[in-house]
C-alpha cells in the first residue's frame, strides 16, 4: 500500500479522539519520504505524531487566551528527533546504550529471536535461563537447543524480555496481534467524576500544569519531555534502586526536575501520595498491574485526586494474552512483522536471511508524542467537562499504526544521517552532565515555541517536592 500523506495521517490521529478538524488548517508540513533508510513511513509517523502533540498544545493555548497560532513540522527534522538519543553529546564520550549480547540469534527450528539485555537483571535472567556464559557465541550455541516460540514463552514466564521474529501474517493470526488490531491507536476514557477545572490565562500552553513522570527508557520520558517543552512542571520520579541508561536520561531529561522515591517503602508511597494531590497528570510506563499493587492504579489515582489525568503506556496493550508482558520497542517491532518486512524490502528477491530493525525507535518516540497528545486532549476535556481521565496506548498499538501508514518504494536506499549530517538541527545547552548538544524540537510554533526551562540533570538531583505556585 502506498504511504499515506502526512496531513492525512495527522487528520486521522487528531479526529480519532474527537478533536475538531477546525484546528488542522493551522499546520504546515514540509519534506517528503524517504528521510531515513526504511520501507516504512517513519518520517510520516514522526511528522504526524509530533504535530499532533503540538497542535493539542496550541489548542490549549487558544482555550486559555483566545488566540490561535500556526505551527509547522519538517519531515527530516521530525525523523531525526525520532532518534534523538543517537545524537546526544556532552563533554564526556557517550556511553554505550546496547549490551554486548543484546540482539538477534538463530534457534533450532531456524527461526530468529531477539533478546534485550540492557538491564543487568534481564541479562542475568537470560544467561541463567540458557545456562551459558556472557558471550555472544555462548548465547548462540545455547539457543540452538531451543525452538523460537518455546524460548520466547520461557523468557516471558520468568519476566524476561525476548521475542521471536514473526511475519506480519503470523502476527495478524496471533491472539495478541488480534487483540492489538481491535484497539484504537490511543484511548481517552473518563474514569471518575470531578468538577471542571478551567485553565487561567497564561504565557505558555501548559503553564501551571504539574506532571508526575514515572517512566524510564524512551517512550514515557519523551512524553514527559514534550509536556515540559510546552511549559509544564515535570517532576521525574524514579527509584534509586532501579537501573537507568545514561544517554537516555540526558536526552529525555530536558525540562524536568528528577527526584528519587522508593515505592517499595512506606515512606516512598506516602511521598508519592502527597505529590499526587497536587498533580494534574500522572504519567507511568510500568507493566500493567505494576503500580496497582502499590496503590496507584488509574482508578486509585482518581479516588486520591479527583480530576487527575492518568497516562499509561504498556508494551503490548491492555488486553490479550500478552497484556502483562514486559517489552521494548526493538522486541515489539520484531514480534509484529516489521523487522521481517524491512529485511524483505532490503533483499533483491524479497527473501529474508536476517531480520532488520527500523532505523529509529519509532514505536517508542511515536508513543511518547502520542501520549503527550492524549494527555493534553484530556486536559482540555477536564477544563470544559470536568472528570478524571485515563489516556493509554502501547508500543504494539503504535506499531500497528505505523504498519497502516503504508510503505515507501525505494525507502531502504535513503541515506542514514550521522551526527555531522544533522548539525543544523542541534542545540547546545548547559546540563548537569556538562555542556550538552542535543536535537532541538522539530515543531515550530509561531507564538509559543517549544523550549526547556530546566536543564537535564542527574537522577535524584531534587527533593520530591513541587515548586511553589506563583501567587
Amino acid at each position: 500500500m502506498p504511504a499515506l500523506a502526512a496531513h492525512d495521517a495527522l487528520r486521522d490521529v487528531w479526529t480519532s479522539v474527537g478533536a475538531s478538524p477546525f484546528a488542522l488548517d493551522r499546520v504546515t508540513f514540509t519534506g517528503v519520504e524517504p528521510v531515513l533508510p526504511s520501507s516504512f513511513a517513519v518520517g510520516t509517523a514522526a511528522q504526524a505524531s509530533i504535530a499532533a502533540a503540538c497542535l493539542a498544545a496550541a489548542e490549549i493555548y487558544r482555550m486559555r487566551t483566545g488566540r490561535r497560532q500556526d505551527l509547522s513540522v519538517d519531515m527530516r527534522h521530525a525523523a531525526v528527533e525520532f532518534r534523538s538519543e543517537r545524537y546526544i553529546r556532552t563533554e564526556r564520550p557517550p556511553a554505550e546504550i546496547w549490551d554486548k549480547i543484546a540482539g538477534l540469534y538463530r534457534t533450532s527450528d531456524n527461526r530468529w529471536v531477539r533478546i534485550h539485555t540492557n538491564f543487568a537483571h534481564h541479562r542475568d535472567g537470560i544467561l541463567a535461563l540458557l545456562g551459558c556464559a556472557y558471550e555472544r557465541d555462548a548465547v548462540q550455541a545455547a539457543l540452538l537447543n531451543w525452538t523460537g516460540e518455546a524460548f520466547e514463552t520461557a523468557a516471558a514466564e520468568r519476566n524476561l524480555v525476548a521475542t521471536m521474529t514473526r511475519t506480519p501474517q503470523e502476527w495478524a493470526a496471533h491472539p495478541q496481534g488480534q487483540a492489538v488490531a481491535a484497539l484504537p491507536l490511543i484511548e481517552i476514557v473518563k474514569i471518575g467524576d470531578a468538577p471542571p477545572r478551567p485553565l487561567p490565562q497564561a504565557v505558555r500552553p501548559l503553564d501551571g500544569v504539574r506532571v508526575l513522570d514515572l517512566t524510564r527508557i524512551i517512550a514515557g520520558p519523551v512524553a514527559g519531555r514534550v509536556l515540559a517543552g510546552h511549559g509544564a512542571e515535570v517532576l521525574h520520579v524514579t527509584s534509586p534502586n532501579l537501573p537507568s541508561i545514561l544517554p537516555l536520561v540526558m536526552d529525555t531529561g530536558r525540562g524536568k526536575r528528577p527526584t528519587f522515591i522508593d515505592l517499595n517503602s512506606d515512606a516512598g508511597r506516602a511521598a508519592l501520595d502527597r505529590l499526587i494531590v497536587g498533580a494534574d497528570i500522572f504519567l507511568q510506563g510500568y507493566r500493567p498491574g505494576g503500580l496497582a499493587a502499590r496503590g496507584f492504579s488509574p482508578e486509585q489515582l482518581a479516588a486520591k485526586a479527583p480530576g487527575i489525568i492518568a497516562v499509561s503506556l504498556s508494551a503490548y496493550g491492555h488486553t490479550g494474552p500478552w497484556a502483562d508482558r514486559r517489552g521494548f520497542d526493538s522486541l515489539t517491532q520484531n514480534a509484529n512483522g516489521i523487522n521481517y518486512e524491512e529485511a524483505a524490502a532490503l533483499s533483491a528477491d524479497g527473501t529474508v536471511d536476517r531480520p532488520k530493525e527500523l532505523p529509529c525507535q519509532a514505536l517508542d518516540h511515536g508513543a511518547g508524542h502520542l501520549l503527550a497528545f492524549g494527555a493534553m486532549i484530556a486536559l482540555h476535556r477536564r477544563a470544559e467537562q470536568g472528570g478524571s481521565w485515563l489516556v493509554r496506548t502501547s508500543l504494539a498499538q503504535v506499531g500497528h499504526w505505523l504498519q497502516s501508514l503504508g510503505r515507501i518504494d525505494g525507502g531502504m536506499q535513503a541515506p542514514d544521517p550521522k551526527l555531522d549530517d544533522v548539525t543544523d538541527l542541534i542545540e547546545t545547552s548547559p546540563s548537569g552532565f556538562g555542556v550538552m548538544r542535543a536535537v532541538r524540537h522539530a515543531a515550530i510554533m509561531a507564538t509559543t515555541p517549544v523550549r526547556y526551562t530546566a536543564p537535564a540533570m542527574p537522577l535524584g538531583t531534587y527533593p520530591p517536592d513541587w515548586l511553589p505556585q506563583p501567587k
